[in-house]
């Protein structure tokens, strides 16, 4: 028989985790690969050149050894994993506030810390989430400051995700001023898993996603969809600097589903969201830009 869960905040009333500093020297290897899955051009190539907002998740990896990981890919310990039973993670959405660009090939330093910890109860139990802070400093000065929020719950829902398989042939509507399509499958999911070092099997093992999870299929990374947002930023406004941003992940896309990047300019800011045709909204961002 197994043991229903206490509540969620009894496990994390005494956790405490200290700071973490961790160095990368922001190589230019990661940029080419993800532009490669975007079928882009580099957006960087040379030292001091400035990355774009939210690439520096392809830097500071952490690959814990394989008998370190859980039977859903995610690692069973971690310096900010809450003391949960039977955890399963996601993330829920972030926030980041860019004083100045990290420059490409140039040894940077990001300090972690623990943020707010709270529960809430949402329509399959009780959820706890977590704030994780990095602040990304470069030649002594901090360039810019995140918050991820990470939503944890104990055990699995008592019924499957009860979503239909995707329609690989519907499209989403091109609302807004600017468009970006994408339309994953899995070796492009594979390739987005290794480049962030996200063992999730959602990502990648059908069967697990399907039989054991209960969706219909692969599911896209969140990440991914947070990036493909900010993509428009990139292509649409390049002369634009990114002052803050903020995003939400709402609900999820699957693999072999046409998804659409799009996104409105209003004056010293973008709103910006990723749809199918099942949703307007799986995805919804916010960016402010500098000043002209």
């Amino acid at each position: 028989m197994q043991r229903t869960p206490g509540p969620l905040r009894s496990y994390v009333e005494s956790w405490a985790p200290e700071a973490v500093t961790d160095v990368d020297d922001l190589h230019a290897a990661p940029v080419a690969a993800l532009s490669a899955l975007l079928d882009e051009p580099a957006p960087v190539a040379t030292t001091g050149d400035p990355l774009p907002p939210l690439w520096h998740w392809l830097y500071f990896l952490r690959w814990p050894a394989q008998r370190d990981l859980g039977a859903d890919g995610h690692p069973r310990h971690g310096h900010f994993l809450p003391p949960v039973p039977d955890r399963q993670r996601m993330v829920a959405g972030g926030r980041c506030t860019v004083d100045e660009p990290l420059r490409l090939g140039e040894r940077a330093e990001r300090v972690s810390s623990l943020g707010a910890v709270t529960t809430k109860r949402g329509r399959s139990g009780e959820l706890l989430f977590v704030t994780q802070r990095h602040e990304l400093r470069q030649r002594g000065r901090t360039c810019l400051v995140e918050e991820q929020d990470i939503v944890y719950r104990s055990g699995r829902t008592s019924t499957p995700h009860t979503r239909a398989a995707p329609d690989p042939s519907a499209t989403p509507r091109p609302d807004g001023h600017w468009h970006l399509p994408l339309h994953p499958d899995p070796p492009l999911l594979f390739r987005f898993s290794a480049l962030t070092a996200n063992a999730h099997r959602i990502h990648y093992d059908t069967p697990y996603a399907r039989d054991v999870e209960g969706y219909p299929g692969l599911v896209v990374h969140g990440p991914l969809l947070a990036l493909l947002m900010l993509e428009l930023v990139r292509r649409d406004a390049p002369s634009r600097q990114v002052l803050s941003l903020s995003y939400r992940l709402r609900s999820p896309v699957f693999a072999g589903e046409h998804l659409l990047a799009r996104g409105t300019p209003r004056d010293d800011r973008a709103d910006l969201s990723v749809a199918t045709h099942r949703d307007p909204a799986h995805a919804t961002a916010e960016v402010t830009f500098t000043e002209r």
